[in-house]
């Protein structure tokens, strides 16, 4: 399977520039182009190009506005830019770093120079995109974080705030978690764990449903566009499967496991609470750890 491009947007008003750099760069990298700081800026907004080569000599707009107005554009602040210029004053250099611009690349063009100069910023781009991406996975069961979730779960109750839909969470613990770690080991713990994380996919309804590690024995997923009751059949999916699943041993001890869980469910408004919400969802797993463990409660329940 190829892997997919990394993609650049070139912004020059010579024609012929956008060519050579085509040419130069088109066999490695998606090229999009655009021949003005406007059109620059609209292509940045359509594409999110991984990398922007900007000429600072144009019409209109220069590259310098262009950049500042890249930089206060909220989708787009964050793609590094790299001037491409027939400027090579100190001046010129400083005010360019000043707007953080990541590089230069002087014309006339070296095919070599410009290629390892893009290539560099791509690494780096790469690397820290791969960083970020780890550190958005719990490592032990390889399922989204926390940090994930919030993140997800910030994205998910904007949406559903605009279009008035329901958002749903399960909020689930294991029951008597720490009795393995302490009879069997944490070895066994984490093999419980990972199976576990593994059980959710099979419950889940939509393609959107989104399970992450809360942390410790806790899970939590989230469901967009799921009313109560999709989100308490789900619930009770993930219930009953964890509950017949056998569990890997590392002796010939059989591992089974329960989990009780929360569920919430709103339509949210502009005044809509998210730690109220969560909260809620918490209150509803303790009641069903404290009324016995190994079910479902939906928040409000009495």
């Amino acid at each position: 399977m190829e892997m997919m491009k990394n993609s650049l947007l070139i912004v020059d008003d010579e024609n012929a520039n956008l060519k050579i750099l085509t040419y130069i760069l088109g066999k490695e990298y998606t090229i999009y182009t655009a021949a003005s700081g406007r059109s620059a800026i609209e292509k940045s907004r359509e594409f999110s190009p991984d990398l922007i080569l900007l000429d600072i000599l144009m019409p209109d707009m220069d590259g310098y506005q262009t950049l500042a107005e890249i930089k206060k554009t909220e989708e787009i602040k964050k793609i590094p830019v790299v001037f491409i210029t027939g400027l090579d004053s100190e001046e010129d250099e400083e005010k360019g770093l000043s707007l953080d611009a990541a590089d230069y690349i002087t014309k006339p063009f070296s095919p070599t120079i410009v290629k390892l100069r893009v290539r560099s910023q791509i690494q780096i781009i790469n690397q820290m995109r791969t960083i970020e991406r780890l550190s958005m996975i719990d490592q032990l069961t390889g399922i989204p974080n926390r940090r994930s979730f919030d993140d997800r779960l910030k994205m998910e109750w904007k949406q559903a705030i605009r279009e008035q839909k329901p958002i749903s969470i399960l909020m689930m613990d294991l029951d008597k978690f720490k009795n393995i770690n302490d009879n069997y080991g944490h070895l066994q713990g984490d093999m419980v764990l990972q199976t576990v994380a593994g059980i959710f996919p099979g419950a889940f309804r939509r393609p959107g449903d989104f399970a992450a590690r809360w942390g410790g024995e806790e899970f939590v997923v989230l469901m967009p566009n799921t009313p109560f009751e999709g989100a308490m059949e789900v619930a009770e999916n993930i219930r009953s499967n964890i509950e017949c699943a056998e569990m890997p041993s590392i002796s010939d001890v059989k591992i089974n496991i329960t989990i009780s869980i929360g569920v919430n469910s709103i339509i949210p408004e502009k005044d809509s609470s998210v730690d109220e919400f969560i909260s809620m969802t918490d209150k509803a797993l303790y009641k069903a750890k404290n009324n016995g463990r190994n079910q479902v409660v939906m928040a409000g329940s009495d």
